[in-house]
């Protein structure tokens, strides 16, 4: 993790260059004139000039798993923190490529107590897929690469995150980032089935692993369970809901495909979507679609359950009367 100094003088520089404060006409213009000069640059290009400066020996360390050229940049670059905290010691398998972020199976170090372990490493923001993220992003705090909340006084920071500069960008992606990982620290202190965070780069988080040396935990969406296993499984998706609603979370993303399976137990998956039920004015809706996609998986393995009701319960049961938050547009 870094310091506030060190992360406000790296990312200061795209302020200065792609954000300035009130710059004068000619500056203005300068700036403009020159942009026009340059070649829009193609995503496989720009993909390019983020993994061709970058390699194993540069950075100081080699990976088993062999990157594709256009992977091997941010990997590298993502992962190195953990290595010189002593936490891993190789990069083993690609076990989950997703449209926002990658799954890697690691070597742990022997200090860590365990074999293994995941790192999930956030694709390049030119290249990352997520589809409205406003509304995730909507009553929550901006938090700093160390997990503190910018403060709102910081006009700086506030205006390049609404002007979408570089380095407005830049501090979206580690808020991003960071939710995920103090919402799993928060959780898994609660005796949610979470997996543990370890720590926390700049693009990546380091957790717990399931699964083993030849393959990860599949995800819910993959497997079939026996009667009785669907009914207690259920139970422990609905123990984890009131665990998080209890927090005043909801998930965000909940369905069969962020439920891990292994063992005859399941652990959910991936929270940087997460939203307050008190500040998000959709988490009504959002914690219904969450609900709706549980039960969509569970009925198919037999265990029915009203999504519409089993909702409603949950919603009266943390919301004081009185107090709704509920807005008149569905989620999307």
């Amino acid at each position: 993790m870094h310091t506030d100094a060190f992360y406000t003088d790296k990312y200061a520089v795209y302020e200065d260059q792609f954000d300035p404060s009130m710059p004068d006409h000619q500056t203005w213009q300068r700036r403009r004139l020159k942009s026009r000069r340059v070649p829009k640059t193609k995503p496989e290009q720009m993909a390019a000039t983020l993994t061709d400066d970058l390699s194993g020996e540069e950075i100081g360390f080699q990976t088993t798993y062999h990157p594709s050229r256009y992977e091997a940049g941010w990997l590298l670059d993502s992962v190195r923190t953990f290595y010189e905290q002593a936490l891993i010691t190789d990069v083993l398998a690609q076990v989950k490529g997703g449209k926002e972020a990658s799954v890697y199976r690691c070597a742990a170090d022997l200090s860590t107590g365990v074999d293994l372990l995941a790192a999930k490493v956030y694709r390049p923001q030119q290249f990352r897929n997520l589809r409205n993220d406003k509304l995730y992003r909507s009553g929550r705090q901006v938090l700093t690469a160390e997990g503190r909340p910018v403060k709102t006084t910081d006009h700086r920071v506030m205006r390049a995150i609404g002007k979408k500069s570089n380095f407005g960008r830049q501090v979206s992606h580690t808020s991003w980032l960071m939710h995920e990982f103090t919402v799993m620290h928060m959780l898994h202190q609660a005796g949610a089935a979470v997996p543990l965070p370890l720590a926390a780069s700049e693009n990546a988080i380091l957790m717990s692993y399931l699964g083993d040396a030849k393959m990860a935990a599949p995800t819910l969406s993959q497997v079939n369970l026996e009667p009785d296993e669907a009914v207690r499984l259920f139970d422990e998706v609905l123990r984890n809901l009131h665990l998080m609603l209890a927090r005043e979370m909801v998930h965000g993303d909940l369905s069969a495909y962020n439920l891990l399976y292994w063992e005859g137990t399941i652990t959910l998956i991936d929270f940087p979507q997460v939203v307050n039920i008190f500040s998000n004015d959709q988490a009504y809706y959002i914690l219904h679609r969450d609900i709706q996609r549980v039960c969509d998986y569970f009925a198919t393995q037999g265990v029915i359950h009203d999504p519409d009701a089993l909702t409603d319960q949950l919603w009266k049961h943390y919301i004081p009367e009185g107090f709704d938050t509920r807005a008149d547009v569905d989620v999307v």
